[in-house]
Protein backbone atom coordinates (compact mmCIF):
# COMPACT_ATOMS: atom_id res chain seq x y z
CA UNK A 1 0.00 0.00 0.00
CA UNK A 2 1.44 3.49 -1.17
CA UNK A 3 0.89 5.27 1.95
CA UNK A 4 1.32 8.90 0.69
CA UNK A 5 -0.25 10.52 -2.43
CA UNK A 6 1.60 13.85 -3.79
CA UNK A 7 0.02 17.14 -4.37
CA UNK A 8 0.96 20.00 -5.89
CA UNK A 9 3.94 22.17 -5.68
CA UNK A 10 3.70 25.90 -4.51
CA UNK A 11 6.04 28.75 -4.71
CA UNK A 12 6.36 31.20 -2.49
CA UNK A 13 8.58 33.92 -1.07
CA UNK A 14 10.36 32.96 2.17
CA UNK A 15 9.78 35.80 4.63
CA UNK A 16 12.38 37.03 7.24
CA UNK A 17 12.36 38.16 10.90
CA UNK A 18 12.65 37.35 14.26
CA UNK A 19 11.13 35.34 17.14
CA UNK A 20 8.24 34.74 18.57
CA UNK A 21 5.61 36.25 20.99
CA UNK A 22 3.83 35.99 23.84
CA UNK A 23 0.74 36.84 24.87
CA UNK A 24 -1.37 39.87 27.33
CA UNK A 25 -0.34 38.01 30.34
CA UNK A 26 3.41 38.07 29.64
CA UNK A 27 4.46 41.03 27.90
CA UNK A 28 8.18 39.79 28.51
CA UNK A 29 7.68 37.32 25.59
CA UNK A 30 6.51 39.81 23.01
CA UNK A 31 9.37 40.81 20.65
CA UNK A 32 8.68 43.21 17.72
CA UNK A 33 9.22 41.46 14.43
CA UNK A 34 12.06 43.67 13.53
CA UNK A 35 13.39 45.81 10.08
CA UNK A 36 13.77 42.50 8.59
CA UNK A 37 9.76 42.05 8.75
CA UNK A 38 7.95 42.12 5.48
CA UNK A 39 7.66 45.63 4.16
CA UNK A 40 3.33 45.11 5.07
CA UNK A 41 4.30 44.57 8.45
CA UNK A 42 4.07 47.52 10.64
CA UNK A 43 6.48 48.15 13.19
CA UNK A 44 5.94 46.43 17.04
CA UNK A 45 4.12 43.37 15.44
CA UNK A 46 5.41 39.97 16.91
CA UNK A 47 5.76 36.24 15.46
CA UNK A 48 3.36 33.41 16.12
CA UNK A 49 2.84 29.79 14.01
CA UNK A 50 0.36 32.18 12.61
CA UNK A 51 2.21 35.00 10.82
CA UNK A 52 2.48 38.68 12.52
CA UNK A 53 0.29 40.02 14.79
CA UNK A 54 -0.22 42.94 17.13
CA UNK A 55 0.95 41.99 20.35
CA UNK A 56 -2.13 43.25 22.01
CA UNK A 57 -3.75 40.25 20.00
CA UNK A 58 -2.10 37.54 21.47
CA UNK A 59 -2.98 35.75 24.55
CA UNK A 60 -0.87 33.61 26.72
CA UNK A 61 -3.32 31.39 29.00
CA UNK A 62 -2.13 30.48 32.58
CA UNK A 63 -2.67 26.83 33.96
CA UNK A 64 -6.07 26.08 34.22
CA UNK A 65 -7.38 28.90 32.10
CA UNK A 66 -9.98 27.68 29.85
CA UNK A 67 -11.12 29.18 26.25
CA UNK A 68 -14.93 29.22 26.91
CA UNK A 69 -16.91 26.83 24.26
CA UNK A 70 -18.45 28.97 21.57
CA UNK A 71 -17.80 32.49 23.70
CA UNK A 72 -15.49 34.49 23.56
CA UNK A 73 -14.14 34.83 26.89
CA UNK A 74 -11.49 33.44 29.02
CA UNK A 75 -12.36 31.11 32.38
CA UNK A 76 -10.24 31.29 34.91
CA UNK A 77 -9.16 28.46 37.51
CA UNK A 78 -10.77 30.77 39.96
CA UNK A 79 -14.09 30.71 37.98
CA UNK A 80 -13.84 34.51 37.21
CA UNK A 81 -13.89 35.49 33.52
CA UNK A 82 -12.34 37.82 31.20
CA UNK A 83 -13.76 38.66 27.85
CA UNK A 84 -11.79 38.16 24.22
CA UNK A 85 -12.43 41.82 22.74
CA UNK A 86 -12.10 41.40 19.02
CA UNK A 87 -8.20 42.66 17.86
CA UNK A 88 -8.73 46.32 16.40
CA UNK A 89 -5.26 45.24 13.93
CA UNK A 90 -5.01 42.83 11.01
CA UNK A 91 -2.36 40.10 10.97
CA UNK A 92 -0.30 39.15 8.19
CA UNK A 93 0.83 35.90 7.07
CA UNK A 94 4.22 34.92 7.41
CA UNK A 95 5.10 36.45 3.75
CA UNK A 96 3.46 39.64 4.66
CA UNK A 97 -0.29 39.58 3.10
CA UNK A 98 -2.74 41.03 5.14
CA UNK A 99 -5.12 39.28 6.46
CA UNK A 100 -8.07 42.11 7.19
CA UNK A 101 -10.16 42.21 9.89
CA UNK A 102 -13.24 41.57 8.15
CA UNK A 103 -11.62 38.77 6.43
CA UNK A 104 -13.04 35.26 6.29
CA UNK A 105 -11.82 32.12 5.11
CA UNK A 106 -13.30 31.03 1.53
CA UNK A 107 -14.08 27.42 -0.26
CA UNK A 108 -11.34 26.07 -1.73
CA UNK A 109 -13.29 25.07 -5.20
CA UNK A 110 -12.22 21.29 -5.47
CA UNK A 111 -10.47 20.56 -2.01
CA UNK A 112 -6.82 20.85 -3.61
CA UNK A 113 -5.98 24.44 -2.36
CA UNK A 114 -4.13 25.34 1.30
CA UNK A 115 -5.68 28.04 3.18
CA UNK A 116 -4.13 31.06 3.81
CA UNK A 117 -2.96 30.59 7.20
CA UNK A 118 -0.48 27.93 5.65
CA UNK A 119 0.86 29.99 2.18
CA UNK A 120 4.08 29.80 3.83
CA UNK A 121 4.84 26.81 5.28
CA UNK A 122 7.58 24.93 3.78
CA UNK A 123 6.26 21.47 3.72
CA UNK A 124 3.34 19.79 5.66
CA UNK A 125 1.07 16.64 4.89
CA UNK A 126 -2.42 17.15 5.42
CA UNK A 127 -5.61 15.13 5.49
CA UNK A 128 -9.53 16.06 4.52
CA UNK A 129 -12.80 14.52 5.76
CA UNK A 130 -15.79 15.87 3.86
CA UNK A 131 -18.22 14.65 6.32
CA UNK A 132 -18.23 16.01 9.74
CA UNK A 133 -15.12 16.43 11.72
CA UNK A 134 -11.97 14.72 12.85
CA UNK A 135 -12.13 13.87 16.77
CA UNK A 136 -8.86 13.68 18.04
CA UNK A 137 -5.23 13.87 16.03
CA UNK A 138 -1.81 12.36 17.91
CA UNK A 139 1.73 12.36 16.97
CA UNK A 140 4.68 11.89 18.13
CA UNK A 141 8.51 13.30 16.98
CA UNK A 142 11.37 13.62 18.41
CA UNK A 143 13.45 16.80 19.41
CA UNK A 144 16.07 17.79 16.82
CA UNK A 145 19.45 19.16 17.48
CA UNK A 146 19.92 22.78 17.48
CA UNK A 147 21.05 24.56 14.38
CA UNK A 148 24.93 25.01 14.28
CA UNK A 149 24.18 28.60 12.71
CA UNK A 150 22.17 31.47 14.65
CA UNK A 151 20.59 33.97 12.41
CA UNK A 152 17.66 35.41 14.54
CA UNK A 153 15.68 32.18 12.76
CA UNK A 154 12.73 30.92 13.99
CA UNK A 155 12.04 26.90 13.41
CA UNK A 156 8.01 25.56 14.13
CA UNK A 157 7.58 21.93 13.88
CA UNK A 158 3.85 20.55 14.43
CA UNK A 159 0.76 18.45 14.22
CA UNK A 160 -2.33 20.63 13.26
CA UNK A 161 -6.66 20.66 12.81
CA UNK A 162 -8.18 23.28 10.99
CA UNK A 163 -11.71 23.93 9.51
CA UNK A 164 -10.88 24.11 5.55
CA UNK A 165 -13.69 26.08 4.69
CA UNK A 166 -13.20 28.86 6.98
CA UNK A 167 -9.84 28.82 6.68
CA UNK A 168 -8.49 32.00 8.28
CA UNK A 169 -10.38 31.44 11.56
CA UNK A 170 -9.16 29.10 13.77
CA UNK A 171 -5.89 26.07 14.09
CA UNK A 172 -5.37 23.98 16.81
CA UNK A 173 -1.77 23.24 17.34
CA UNK A 174 0.88 21.48 19.66
CA UNK A 175 4.22 23.27 18.37
CA UNK A 176 7.64 22.96 18.97
CA UNK A 177 9.57 25.78 18.34
CA UNK A 178 13.64 27.05 18.00
CA UNK A 179 13.50 30.40 19.30
CA UNK A 180 9.48 30.48 20.30
CA UNK A 181 10.20 33.18 22.72
CA UNK A 182 12.90 35.11 24.25
CA UNK A 183 12.46 33.23 27.69
CA UNK A 184 13.79 30.54 25.70
CA UNK A 185 16.37 31.72 22.99
CA UNK A 186 18.07 29.69 21.13
CA UNK A 187 16.93 27.00 22.69
CA UNK A 188 13.76 24.52 22.03
CA UNK A 189 10.24 25.01 23.52
CA UNK A 190 6.51 24.10 23.47
CA UNK A 191 3.61 25.49 23.76
CA UNK A 192 -0.29 25.03 22.68
CA UNK A 193 -2.01 27.00 20.17
CA UNK A 194 -5.48 27.82 19.21
CA UNK A 195 -5.77 30.78 16.58
CA UNK A 196 -7.65 33.17 15.09
CA UNK A 197 -11.12 33.79 16.06
CA UNK A 198 -11.23 37.48 16.15
CA UNK A 199 -8.12 37.71 14.84
CA UNK A 200 -6.97 36.99 18.42
CA UNK A 201 -4.60 34.25 19.16
CA UNK A 202 -4.33 32.32 22.13
CA UNK A 203 -1.23 29.89 23.69
CA UNK A 204 -0.73 27.97 26.95
CA UNK A 205 2.61 28.59 28.45
CA UNK A 206 5.83 28.06 27.05
CA UNK A 207 7.54 25.20 28.71
CA UNK A 208 11.43 24.11 27.65
CA UNK A 209 12.31 21.47 25.79
CA UNK A 210 16.02 19.20 24.32
CA UNK A 211 17.40 17.20 21.81
CA UNK A 212 16.29 13.69 21.82
CA UNK A 213 13.17 14.06 23.91
CA UNK A 214 10.20 12.69 22.78
CA UNK A 215 7.45 14.61 22.19
CA UNK A 216 4.29 13.35 22.30
CA UNK A 217 1.30 16.17 20.41
CA UNK A 218 -2.43 15.24 20.53
CA UNK A 219 -5.45 17.36 19.87
CA UNK A 220 -9.04 15.33 21.09
CA UNK A 221 -12.53 16.59 21.44
CA UNK A 222 -14.00 17.64 24.49
CA UNK A 223 -17.38 16.62 24.02
CA UNK A 224 -19.15 13.19 23.72
CA UNK A 225 -18.15 11.26 20.76
CA UNK A 226 -20.83 11.27 18.40
CA UNK A 227 -21.95 14.62 18.77
CA UNK A 228 -22.91 16.72 15.38
CA UNK A 229 -21.31 19.59 16.75
CA UNK A 230 -18.19 19.48 19.13
CA UNK A 231 -17.60 22.70 20.97
CA UNK A 232 -14.20 22.82 22.27
CA UNK A 233 -11.02 20.51 21.94
CA UNK A 234 -7.99 19.60 24.47
CA UNK A 235 -4.63 20.71 22.61
CA UNK A 236 -1.73 19.18 24.50
CA UNK A 237 1.79 19.12 23.90
CA UNK A 238 3.67 16.89 25.91
CA UNK A 239 7.53 16.51 26.96
CA UNK A 240 7.61 12.18 27.34
CA UNK A 241 10.56 12.13 28.46
CA UNK A 242 10.22 14.73 31.48
CA UNK A 243 6.51 14.21 31.85
CA UNK A 244 6.08 18.05 31.63
CA UNK A 245 3.26 19.17 29.82
CA UNK A 246 1.20 22.24 28.59
CA UNK A 247 -1.89 22.54 27.85
CA UNK A 248 -5.26 24.53 26.51
CA UNK A 249 -7.66 22.59 27.94
CA UNK A 250 -11.35 22.76 26.26
CA UNK A 251 -10.76 25.23 24.56
CA UNK A 252 -13.29 26.82 22.49
CA UNK A 253 -13.83 25.43 18.58
CA UNK A 254 -15.71 28.65 17.90
CA UNK A 255 -18.63 26.97 15.86
CA UNK A 256 -16.40 25.42 13.45
CA UNK A 257 -15.54 21.51 12.06
CA UNK A 258 -12.05 20.26 12.27
CA UNK A 259 -12.16 18.38 9.39
CA UNK A 260 -8.43 18.68 7.73
CA UNK A 261 -5.61 17.53 9.53
CA UNK A 262 -1.73 18.36 9.35
CA UNK A 263 0.30 14.78 10.47
CA UNK A 264 3.44 17.26 10.34
CA UNK A 265 4.26 20.90 9.03
CA UNK A 266 7.95 22.73 8.94
CA UNK A 267 7.67 26.46 8.89
CA UNK A 268 10.35 28.86 9.52
CA UNK A 269 11.01 32.78 9.82
CA UNK A 270 14.70 33.98 9.27
CA UNK A 271 16.37 31.42 7.33
CA UNK A 272 19.30 32.36 5.86
CA UNK A 273 21.40 29.27 5.30
CA UNK A 274 20.75 25.60 5.55
CA UNK A 275 22.69 25.49 8.40
CA UNK A 276 20.08 27.63 10.77
CA UNK A 277 18.05 24.16 10.55
CA UNK A 278 18.39 21.83 12.85
CA UNK A 279 21.68 19.93 12.56
CA UNK A 280 21.10 16.07 12.43
CA UNK A 281 23.31 14.04 10.35
CA UNK A 282 19.68 12.82 8.49
CA UNK A 283 18.60 16.53 8.17
CA UNK A 284 14.82 15.44 9.03
CA UNK A 285 12.08 15.38 11.70
CA UNK A 286 9.76 12.73 11.57
CA UNK A 287 6.38 12.66 12.79
CA UNK A 288 5.46 8.76 13.74
CA UNK A 289 3.09 6.93 15.44
CA UNK A 290 0.25 9.30 13.80
CA UNK A 291 -3.77 8.03 14.81
CA UNK A 292 -5.90 9.72 13.52
CA UNK A 293 -9.74 9.22 14.53
CA UNK A 294 -13.16 10.52 13.46
CA UNK A 295 -16.05 12.18 15.81
CA UNK A 296 -16.89 8.65 17.43
CA UNK A 297 -12.93 8.06 17.94
CA UNK A 298 -13.04 5.20 15.82
CA UNK A 299 -9.40 5.12 13.81
CA UNK A 300 -9.63 6.43 10.18
CA UNK A 301 -7.23 5.20 7.26
CA UNK A 302 -4.60 7.70 6.86
CA UNK A 303 -3.62 8.94 3.02
CA UNK A 304 -1.64 12.39 3.30
CA UNK A 305 -1.34 14.17 0.62
CA UNK A 306 2.26 16.37 0.66
CA UNK A 307 2.31 20.01 0.11
CA UNK A 308 6.11 20.50 -1.06
CA UNK A 309 6.27 24.15 -0.58
CA UNK A 310 9.86 25.03 -0.76
CA UNK A 311 10.31 25.83 -4.68
CA UNK A 312 11.75 29.11 -5.41
CA UNK A 313 13.39 29.72 -1.65
CA UNK A 314 16.11 30.93 -1.26
CA UNK A 315 18.53 29.04 0.32
CA UNK A 316 17.40 25.47 -1.33
CA UNK A 317 18.53 22.79 0.97
CA UNK A 318 17.69 19.52 1.46
CA UNK A 319 14.13 19.87 1.57
CA UNK A 320 11.40 16.45 0.73
CA UNK A 321 8.84 14.70 2.12
CA UNK A 322 8.12 10.88 2.49
CA UNK A 323 6.24 8.19 4.54
CA UNK A 324 5.48 5.02 5.13
CA UNK A 325 4.23 2.79 8.39
CA UNK A 326 6.65 2.15 11.62
CA UNK A 327 5.29 -0.30 14.32
CA UNK A 328 1.94 -0.23 11.86
CA UNK A 329 1.14 3.08 12.05
CA UNK A 330 2.05 5.53 9.55
CA UNK A 331 5.12 8.26 9.83
CA UNK A 332 5.85 11.44 7.29
CA UNK A 333 9.69 12.39 7.34
CA UNK A 334 10.24 16.47 6.46
CA UNK A 335 13.20 16.63 5.32
CA UNK A 336 15.65 19.70 5.13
Amino acid sequence: MNYFSWGKNWQFSLAVTVLLISGITALRAQVPAGPNRPPAVPEGYVITPMGYFHPSCVQELAEGDILREDEKAIEHKDGSFDSIPDCAFPHYTPAGEEVPLDGEGTEDGAGTEPPLIVHDYIELATMKKDTSYYGELRANWIVPPAPTSHDGQTIFFFPGLEDYRNNHTTILQPVLGWNATPAYKNVWSLASWNCCVAHTIQHSPFIPTATGHNIFGQMFLACKPGSRHCGAFTVNTVDSTTGKSTELKRTSSFGLTFNWAFAGALEVYNVSQCSDYPSNSNGSTQFFYLGLFDQYLHPVTQGWVDWKRWHGLTPQCNYGISGGFKGGLPYITLSY
